[in-house]
């Protein structure tokens, strides 16, 4: 039997998406605090690595990463790899999970899917769903204008590595086009699932990541909230592959500054096309994009995920 672990990090108490994902059969919970989070958090079934926990484990990781922010999920992720994941299920406490949740599961399976073949450098995933008027987090702007257009596509068998769900309520959408837009959606699972064959963005909130894939997906800090966009445009320069599937969750978003977003977001904006035409090249090109420290964590973390082969 498979060994499924859902990671994830928080500064709140646990939430109604936490309490459903603590309750899941046949998954195992892990969550990484903050200095923010309470100190008395606790759960029913799940392992809750407190600050300490984390330090622990490594140190100098620990220290590169910071506090007060997303990355220290990254320790979930090496406490996930460490007890032996096979799937690991990265999710964000607002995500509300849906009856569907964690069902057919298309990882380590061979599966026909819808390939979109698009001439633009990067693939849009909403932009082949009723909600095209949106885009991903992280999609290149440079791009919006052509991200619609009508898209050739082949049914072909291939085996995913990643599985990135859907979110129905406020889906994954830059800050400018949630201040745009305003969206409350609820995607048609008719369109699922589906793929490119160009470098598509993909979250941490709702996404099934193979075992395989570990040793090279990090939450890069010091880049905002690029950390996991770039993760996802890196992996899958690596030659992983991604299908992304219908809605598992409702997100009911926790409260933001959309305007600190935007600013958190504008690393992303500027870089992201050249990122992607960069990383076309040779996936090895990530560190001309991240900061020294970045780049320093993600070796040090990859070097304790080897660690545990």
């Amino acid at each position: 039997m498979l060994k499924k672990f859902i990671i994830t990090t928080t500064i709140n108490n646990p939430t109604d998406a936490i309490i459903k994902f603590d309750n899941m059969k046949d998954w195992s919970l892990i969550v990484s605090g903050d200095l923010k989070t309470p100190k008395n958090y606790k759960l029913k079934n799940g392992l809750y690595l407190k600050p300490e926990d984390q330090i622990k484990i490594n140190k100098n990781l620990s220290d590169i990463i910071g506090w007060n922010c997303i990355q220290r999920r990254n320790f979930s992720m090496i406490m996930a790899y460490k007890m032996g994941a096979d799937i690991i299920a990265t999710v964000d406490d607002d995500n509300i999970p849906l009856n569907n949740w964690g069902e057919n599961i298309l990882l380590q399976k061979k599966s026909k899917i819808k390939i979109f073949r698009v001439a633009d450098a990067a693939f849009d995933p909403l932009s082949v769903t009723n909600h095209k008027n949106l885009w991903h987090r992280g999609f290149p702007l440079q791009l919006l204008s052509t991200k619609n257009f009508i898209k050739k596509f082949v049914i072909k068998k291939i085996i995913p590595d990643i599985q990135a769900d859907f979110w129905n309520g406020d889906p994954d959408i830059d800050a400018i086009c949630r201040m745009q837009f305003k969206p409350e959606c609820k995607f048609k699972n008719k369109y699922f699932p589906f793929s490119s064959n160009k470098l598509s963005p993909f979250n941490s909130q709702n996404t099934f990541i193979s075992r395989s894939v570990i040793k090279d997906y990090f939450l890069f800090p010091g880049i905002g909230r690029m950390d996991d966009i770039w993760a996802a445009y890196y992996v899958l320069s690596l030659g992983y592959k991604v299908i992304y599937s219908k809605p598992s969750v409702y997100q009911q978003r926790n409260t933001h500054n959309l305007i600190n977003d935007m600013k958190k977001e504008y690393l992303g904006y500027e870089n992201n096309l050249n990122l992607i035409n960069s990383l076309n090249k040779n996936s090895k090109n990530i560190i001309n994009f991240l900061p020294k420290k970045s780049y320093k964590a993600f070796l040090l973390y990859k070097k304790i995920i080897n660690s545990f082969k």
